[in-house]
């Protein structure tokens, strides 16, 4: 796996992670509206960059929300729990 595709995952992951962080922070401070600001800027980022990934590699999920528009590409990929970093 070249290092660019290695280190989009390693972004997607931690913004992931930044949005659910916010999401819990949220459940107990909804008020907290820099936070929520914050929170919905992750949450963008973190689209982008899952768009990002699926127009250079493919899909990340394997339904739903990656359609495969040329081939079923879902297969051509190492699982997730395959992959070292």
């Amino acid at each position: 796996m070249d290092i660019q595709r290695i280190n989009l995952l390693k972004k997607i992951m931690a913004l992931e992670f930044t949005c659910i962080d916010f999401n819990l922070y949220l459940d107990t401070h909804p008020d907290d509206y820099r936070a929520l600001a914050d929170y919905n800027a992750a949450c963008e980022e973190l689209l982008a960059a899952k768009k990002q990934y699926e127009s250079l590699y493919g899909p990340l999920t394997n339904f739903g929300s990656s359609p495969s528009p040329k081939a079923w590409r879902w297969i051509e990929e190492p699982w997730p729990w395959e992959r070292t970093f």
